[in-house]
């Protein structure tokens, strides 16, 4: 996020991002040591402080429950940065993660965007604690966003068309998004973009800022529903500045073995455009994450 995704990150996570996606993006690289909870017995699922984060949250510990692990949630923790030292240190048990996102956490110089590659480098890459369970087909990536007024009128299609306009430009995003190596710095080195002003904020403060003009672009997830709500244009990211950003559960690798069945079929069952259908609910039409993430387990008989 780091929107929709753009995610985010995304995003995620930020989500960027921002009103319904993740915050896939990440600045400093952490130790690889810790020790990440016990063998057996109960798991936290942790969560981003990002409405999509705190849904798949519920769906996981949701399904956990149906398998019979004892099952509860701590959401919207905070950043990657902190969020992965909770699972490092025991605090939490699982989360839910962008594969391209963690890639670029652990490698500031990472450079792989085809799914696959992207998830078996990341294996590589995660400490000798911590797992990730089976990637689903849902993508939440960073995206940069702009009214339809403001397309119109710049003649903007994609990111790079920003370059010869971002210097007149005011940016809304995450605040972690300023100095990530997808955010700012990724704008100005591979489309050498650079924006007038950067506006710190998240969640439906960005989308409101966007919307009223108080910023001219945003860091939204892609899977934010408030894209469609309000017909806003996600630019193409056709350099891949965001790579591939697969929604995937990381967890400590010693329960890793009693939560793989229920979190691995919750990945077989999630895709984009469920996800954004989804957060419709919780983020739009303000149901409760519980609620949602209830009734999507029981639709697909996981719960």
């Amino acid at each position: 996020m780091t929107a929709v995704l753009a995610l985010t990150t995304s995003a995620i996570l930020g989500l960027s991002a921002c009103g319904g996606g993740g915050d896939p993006l990440a600045s400093e690289s952490p130790t690889a040591s810790g020790s990440s909870g016990g063998g057996g017995g109960s798991v936290v699922v942790g969560s981003a402080d990002f409405p999509e984060s705190e849904l798949l949250a519920e769906i996981y510990a949701g399904a956990l429950k149906a398998k019979g692990v004892d099952a509860t949630t701590k959401p919207r923790i905070g950043s990657r940065e902190i969020y992965l030292k909770a699972l490092e240190d025991g605090s939490i048990q699982a989360i839910p993660e962008y594969t391209g996102a963690l890639g670029f956490f652990y490698d500031k110089n990472f450079k792989e965007t085809d799914p696959e590659k992207v998830y078996s480098t990341v294996e590589g890459l995660l400490p000798a604690d911590f797992a990730m369970l089976e990637k689903s087909a849902a993508e939440d990536n960073d995206s940069i966003v702009v009214t339809k007024e403001t397309a119109d009128s710049k003649k903007l299609k994609t990111i790079a068309d920003l370059k010869t306009s971002a210097s007149e430009m005011s940016l809304g995003a995450p605040p972690e998004f300023q100095k990530r190596p997808q955010g700012i710095p990724g704008l100005q080195s591979t489309y050498g973009v650079t924006f007038k002003s950067f506006r710190p904020l998240t969640g439906q403060g960005l989308v409101q800022a966007l919307k009223n003009g108080q910023v001219d672009a945003a860091n939204i997830f892609t899977t934010d529903p408030s894209i469609a709500e309000n017909g806003f244009v996600s630019l193409e990211d056709t350099d891949k500045l965001f790579g591939s950003q697969n929604i995937v559960p990381l967890v400590a690798k010693d329960q890793a073995e009693q939560m793989a069945p229920a979190l691995n079929a919750v990945s077989k069952a999630l895709t984009t455009e469920v996800i954004a259908e989804l957060l419709k609910q919780t983020v739009i039409d303000k149901k409760d994450a519980k609620d949602v993430a209830a009734q999507f387990l029981k639709d697909n008989n996981l719960g």
